[in-house]
């Protein structure tokens, strides 16, 4: 279906083929029709995640759509059409979630509208704008995902997170403080680790100075964290296990490197892989995220998650700008890109 009052057209910033943060282009592209199940959202702001520039790059080519491609999950927005069959949002809504640009939803954020399955999205927290909520979908899922649905992280767990200001590990930092654990943040400067206690880690770690075993020493008196969030994976994840008490947890989103579970295994330890685009690659649990994604807002509001936005600002003209400040490491927090007609 395709409501008479849009335009045919939109804007896309798209690309062609991988390479670099030049390959963006703006373009005159088709607005997309709707299925039954979908809502049309009017696109304010995106984030950048790492499987935004991997796909660029052809790092992760197998999660592109088809080229002329418009990537980006991470959408924040306005309703301006609904499916027959969605009943939980109307046309003006705001909303946010994580609901594209990866086969086979191939219709990414960076347009001027995105065509979404409903199940994906959330009301937006209205306390948030459009910028501030685009950067939370993806890496409150996937730390939602990790901590609260598989590792079921408890009041009073020595829990470290890896990371206190990347996008995964500020939200898992306060998703283990809301749940009352005595939670523990790495980060790799004193201004970071600053912003760690701001967001409720009881214990700081500069892990430039200080090696893994004698942070463990300091401060689990040498028997390990209960549970260790690794949101960085490949050689981290080793470094995540030595941290990990006997018969603890660990969480990671991606592969380790070689031998790095072999300790884990002599260890007894339970080890979790978060993989968050599994229920919009292979269409099961859509309906989780959206549930997750309105559990978010509630706490949003109740003053227990916010999201931590770099200062840096972009629009989607300027998407390559944004995706080479990320992928340079350069931020705290997410780098987000707002439309160029966002208000």
């Amino acid at each position: 279906m395709k409501d008479a009052t849009l335009p045919e057209t939109m804007n896309g910033w798209v690309i062609d083929d991988f390479g670099g943060p030049e390959v963006f282009e703006r373009r005159e592209v088709d607005v997309p029709d709707l299925d039954e199940h979908q809502v049309l959202v009017r696109v304010r702001a995106t984030s950048v995640n790492p499987v935004d520039y991997k796909i660029r790059r052809g790092d992760a080519a197998a999660l592109c759509p088809p080229q002329p491609a418009t990537l980006h999950g991470d959408v924040a927005g306005t309703v301006v059409a609904v499916g027959d069959e969605v009943t939980a949002f109307d046309e003006g809504d705001a909303v946010y979630g994580c609901a594209g640009g990866y086969p086979p939803v191939p219709h990414g954020a960076l347009a001027d509208y995105m065509p979404c399955d409903a199940q994906l999205l959330a009301p937006m927290p209205e306390s948030l704008s459009f910028r501030e909520a685009a950067a939370l979908p993806l890496v409150t899922l996937t730390a939602w995902e990790g901590l609260i649905d598989k590792a079921e992280v408890e009041t009073r767990e020595e829990v470290l997170v890896h990371g206190a200001t990347g996008g995964v590990g500020h939200v898992g930092l306060q998703l283990a403080a809301w749940r009352g654990a005595e939670a523990a943040a790495t980060a790799s400067s004193e201004q970071k680790l600053e912003i760690g206690a701001n967001l409720g880690a009881n214990t700081l770690i500069n892990y430039e100075e200080e090696p893994v075993e004698d942070y463990v020493e300091r401060c689990t008196d040498g028997r390990g964290f209960d549970l260790v969030f690794d949101t960085v994976a490949g050689e981290n994840v080793q470094t995540a296990v030595e941290a990990t008490r006997l018969n603890g947890q660990v969480v990671t989103v991606g592969a380790p490197a070689d031998g790095g579970l072999q300790h884990a295994y002599g260890s007894g330890m339970s080890v979790h892989f978060v993989a968050m685009l599994i229920p919009m690659l292979h269409d099961v649990g859509r309906a989780h995220h959206g549930e997750i994604l309105r559990r978010a807002a509630t706490l949003v509001e109740e003053g227990h998650l916010r999201p931590l936005v770099d200062d840096r600002t972009f629009t989607f003209d300027e998407i390559g700008d944004a995706h080479a400040y990320a992928e340079a490491h350069k931020q705290i927090g997410k780098v987000v890109a707002t439309h160029p007609d966002a208000k």
